[in-house]
């Protein structure tokens, strides 16, 4: 993999599930460079930790952006909870900045009363990218319907755009590159 040299300010953003994480990386505050859903298995923490690992040494980020976990309302498994953690002395270590915005945040950030649905959410971030995005956004989950693995990536360019949106961000590590 070739490192890419970054011309703007980079943001990695990550959105952990039960089956990996979406992914997406921001440069500027227009430009969607990359984005995905990286799956794991057996070792999920270790296999999504190797994963980020590599995404950052590929795109060299200025920031990682990650839900907040620990937030009063996260409804967040422990086992997600831990990669978190994971993934941010990871990101120091890296010398990478980390910032944290909780799941109230994003909504409230990109749907005005903050009660949307993960799916609304979705449709404004398609709406946004909708050359990159238009085409991944997935059917309207129903009530018996998993969620559909693609809504990560969805997840994850929400919380790319936050820093440059919502000024309220828990910083949890400061890198120096």
């Amino acid at each position: 993999m070739n490192k890419i040299q970054p011309k703007h300010f980079r943001i990695l953003a990550i959105a952990p599930s039960t089956r990996g994480f979406g992914f997406a990386v921001l440069e500027g505050q227009e430009t969607l460079v990359d984005w995905g859903v990286k799956t794991v298995k057996g070792d999920k923490n270790v296999q999504s930790l190797a994963k980020v690992e590599k995404l950052i040494a590929h795109y060299q980020p200025g920031v990682l952006v990650l839900e907040d976990a620990s937030a009063k309302n996260s409804r967040r498994s422990l086992r997600i909870r831990k990669l978190c953690q994971q993934i941010i002395k990871m990101a120091a270590a890296c010398k990478v900045s980390v910032k944290l915005h909780s799941r109230d945040q994003i909504m409230k950030t990109f749907i005005a009363d903050g009660q949307g649905t993960k799916h609304a959410l979705a449709e404004i971030i398609a709406k946004r990218f909708p050359e990159e995005l238009g085409s991944r956004l997935p059917p309207k989950r129903k009530p018996w319907m998993s969620e559909d693995s693609r809504m990560n990536i969805f997840d994850a360019v929400a919380l790319a755009l936050l820093p440059h949106l919502c000024r309220r961000s828990k910083t949890v590590a400061r890198g120096g590159r």
